[in-house]
């Protein structure tokens, strides 16, 4: 690992972009889907961030030039939400503020997927889904990509990952098993999770969110990596102490609240894979 990459893709650092997050307490804007309000909402408030959830095409753009960053997930469509999408994502482009891309569901309808392609040329800073969204993002959006099957792990959406990085300019992220952060040339791998966390709604919406909240105190390829491994750590230490899902986000939430370096370090790892002299 070269001496850049190991000083800002490292737990310390990821540490550091969480204790930077907590002193400057950024506003996230976040235009997301029902399920996902409260869940990422709180996890925000844990990290120590300000959630908002604004929506309305009436407000969204002036919400936006108040907010540090913007989250859109496509989890739940609808004509005048994908409007104030648009537009709050018009304004984060006219300030230079950086917005994440949840495409939720891409690949599942032409109508979601359509979508999908539109919003992912609009710049994102980062784009974050399953194996499967990225798969399909990037086979939609020209940037090729194998297709889309829900069965698919992290690893068989690398190749799709990188293309849609070097095809948007957005740093891309796939969670699962293993998460994986590229921006087209560097690779990173981070572990952390539980197996439990599948079976909880929305908590894969969450981590969007808490990515939206390192994007704002660090670049997009730090924050992302920060992110994940924060919040991978998070649910281990959550996790560990449950028999089942039913408690996970409460969990979720005081771990998140009280993480420190020894708890991350304790149940996160980061690699950088390739594009080491960065």
């Amino acid at each position: 690992m070269s001496q850049k990459a190991e000083e800002t893709l490292s737990l310390d650092a990821a540490f550091a972009a969480l204790v930077a997050l907590r002193a400057t307490r950024p506003l996230v804007q976040n235009i997301t889907n029902y399920v996902a309000m409260t869940i990422s909402a709180n996890v925000l408030l844990a990290l120590g961030a300000s959630p908002a959830m604004v929506h309305a095409p009436e407000e969204s753009a002036e919400f936006a030039a108040i907010s540090n960053a913007l989250v859109v997930n496509i989890g739940t469509l609808s004509p005048p939400w994908v409007e104030g999408m648009r537009r709050a994502i018009g304004k984060m482009r006219e300030l230079g503020k950086p917005w994440v891309l949840d495409p939720v569901g891409c690949g599942a309808t032409a109508y979601r997927t359509g979508i999908a392609v539109e919003l992912a040329a609009l710049g994102p800073a980062v784009i974050r889904g399953n194996a499967s969204e990225i798969m399909s993002l990037a086979g939609a959006s020209g940037a090729g990509g194998k297709g889309v099957d829900s069965t698919d792990s992290s690893d068989a959406a690398l190749d799709a990952a990188r293309a849609l990085a070097r095809d948007t300019g957005a740093v891309v992220a796939v969670t699962g098993e293993t998460d994986y952060v590229t921006d087209g040339t560097t690779l990173v791998a981070i572990t952390g999770g539980h197996a439990l966390m599948p079976l909880s709604t929305a908590l894969g919406c969450a981590l969007s969110a808490t990515v939206g909240a390192f994007a704002s105190v660090r670049p997009p390829l730090e924050a992302t990596v920060a992110a994940m491994a924060v919040y991978g750590a998070a649910g281990a230490e959550a996790g560990a102490r449950l028999t089942g899902p039913g408690h996970l986000p409460a969990e979720l939430l005081d771990a998140l609240h009280g993480i420190d370096a020894a708890a991350i370090a304790r149940n996160a790892s980061i690699r950088v894979l390739a594009g080491e002299a960065v």
